[in-house]
């Protein structure tokens, strides 16, 4: 347990827990909290007997009105911005008080747990909800303590959770109804007009971003996975790149599919459990999170078929972000506890819709401090309203929107990370397109991009020749066992090589566009790892 000393109590969350001491569920077991929803009508079995509800108008998070207080604590140490969007501490103030008399009385659900799989840096997180439901989401994607450490449990940090209160904007200093607010000086987040369970996930995550640096600890928002031997691997990627797919594997343990630390030694999930997108799940491509979903786990705004309790996966009428939550227990190859050894390789996945990046490349240790500040991926036309080419989307560290601090900051610790630890691979995976772009090009096939990851892991892509890329300067390999040689030069690929060389050009001047918002910020080294204009070596 993280000591008193390193993040000391708020000198009110005690009186405020007491004041929220009656009429009070406390660590109830995740049955009885299913028990209790449906016993409220606010849920429904499905045909495997999974928790079925709904989180009301709001079905994700709502970045433009997530807060930090901005008092003697954060000033100087966030970064501000529209990420960061500052409150004073009076305006919280005021919501707390609020909050806290509009619950007094009423039924709530309390939960202590922890954040952080390793001891020496997790923290003690108390959760209070005002439905069964959302304190079963807190059971699952935070960790359960033992016997012993909830006979001495001390909260550092709290949630406050009641999507029943509603802010008045003019009066409460909001942007609107929903709020969510992190004080780091009172060690609490208030949560407010928005039932969405990811809000309560990810002010966790955003405060271990704020302080495991202070520690040397790098957060991650990356899963990761061990294979027999003890090899970690870890990957990065925005949505759509195939993170969570590729880092199932079942010759591998899982450790955890979305945020990590690293610390000296280890690697250590933030959490006891998955919140998986469950949007056209199918038994066949993703058999490990389908199987998890049984009694016990939470799904979240799915639709049955008609006249039936069978969840109809495809349907996204009440949104995309379908999800499901389960205990990372209900992976058959999870390990427990969630801690592994330094990682042997990285991995950055992209969905390159412009066809431009190979399959697969190794980086310097200056490219992946680039590449993790760039943080890649394309949409593609068609998938939304207007879009009729390739759109880049840049989020720094793979995770932008849940970093406190400057994103050079988290750039320079994973340098830092590895020069200490040399044997470190890092690569750049394309899972988007060659030959062309997308429309004229294909899709890398996945069988393709499983065997690439497999020879880095194994090893056996060490062993291949090398050559630089005419633009990105990474390196890109010659030959890879099981999968065609001439496939891995994207620009061999393109029957137009000139058509290439321009989209090329596109794409690094998208990229050298992004990285001026942190040029200023990021050192020399950093800086030399921008991509080539080739236009400009003619």
């Amino acid at each position: 347990m993280v000591k008193e000393e390193k993040y000391p109590n708020p000198c009110n969350m005690r009186q405020l827990l007491h004041r929220l001491s009656n009429n009070v569920h406390i660590q109830l077991d995740a049955s009885r909290l299913v028990e209790q929803t449906l016993e409220r009508n606010q849920g429904t079995l499905n045909d495997r007997g999974a928790l079925c509800i709904s989180t009301g108008k709001f079905t994700g998070r709502s970045p433009k009105d997530r807060f930090i207080v901005k008092d003697e604590t954060t000033a100087a140490a966030v970064d501000w911005g529209d990420i960061n969007i500052p409150l004073s501490s009076e305006v919280f103030d005021n919501l707390l008080e609020k909050m806290t008399g509009f619950v007094e009385g009423k039924e709530l659900w309390k939960r202590h747990c922890h954040a952080g799989a390793d001891p020496a840096y997790r923290i003690n997180v108390t959760v209070i909800n005002t439905t069964p439901w959302a304190n079963l989401f807190c059971h699952h994607l935070f960790i359960d303590p033992t016997a012993t450490a909830l006979n001495d449990f001390e909260p550092e940090w709290l949630i406050f959770q009641v999507p029943e209160f509603l802010a008045d904007p003019l009066i409460d200093g909001t942007r609107q109804e929903n709020f969510s607010i992190i004080n780091f000086s009172k060690k609490m987040i208030l949560i407010g007009g928005t039932a969405y369970t990811g809000e309560m996930k990810k002010g966790i995550f955003s405060v271990l971003n704020f302080l495991l640096p202070q520690h040397g600890v790098l957060p991650m928002h990356c899963s990761a996975n061990e294979g027999s031997n003890g090899d970690v691997a870890l990957f990065f990627g925005l949505s759509g790149t195939g993170k969570t797919t590729l880092s199932a594997d079942p010759t591998r343990k899982l450790i955890g599919d979305d945020e990590h630390g690293w610390s000296q030694d280890l690697i250590f999930n933030f959490e006891g459990g998955c919140y998986a997108k469950c949007i056209n799940l199918h038994a066949d491509k993703e058999p490990q999170i389908y199987a998890a979903i049984r009694p016990g786990s939470l799904l979240e705004n799915t639709r049955f078929f008609d006249g039936t309790n069978i969840v109809n996966y495809s349907d996204s009428s009440i949104t995309e972000n379908t999800r499901a939550a389960y205990p990372i227990a209900y992976i058959d190859q999870a390990k427990i506890p969630s801690i592994g050894n330094t990682p042997s390789n990285i991995f950055f996945l992209t969905c390159d819709a412009f066809g431009v990046l190979p399959p697969i490349a190794k980086l310097t240790t200056a490219q992946a401090m680039y590449h993790f500040l760039s943080g890649y991926t394309a949409k593609v036309a068609g998938t939304e309203i207007g879009i009729t080419e390739p759109q880049t989307t840049f989020s720094a560290c793979f995770g932008k929107v849940f970093l406190p601090s400057h994103p050079t900051a988290y750039a320079t610790l994973l340098g830092k990370k590895l020069e200490e630890n040399p044997q470190v691979n890092v690569w750049l995976v394309n899972t988007g397109w060659t030959g062309g772009a997308y429309g004229a090009g294909e899709r890398i096939s996945l069988r393709y991009t499983r065997a690439l990851i497999q020879a880095a892991i194994s090893g056996q892509l060490q062993e291949a020749h090398f050559v630089k890329h005419p633009s990105f300067s990474v390196l890109v390999p010659q030959s890879c066992p099981g999968t065609p040689d001439s496939i891995l030069n994207p620009r061999d690929t393109w029957a137009d090589k000139e058509a290439y060389d321009k989209q090329a050009d596109k794409l690094a001047n998208l990229f050298i566009q992004n990285f001026e918002a942190y040029r200023e910020e990021a050192s020399e080294e950093i800086r030399q790892a921008s991509p080539k204009l080739l236009a400009a070596m003619i």
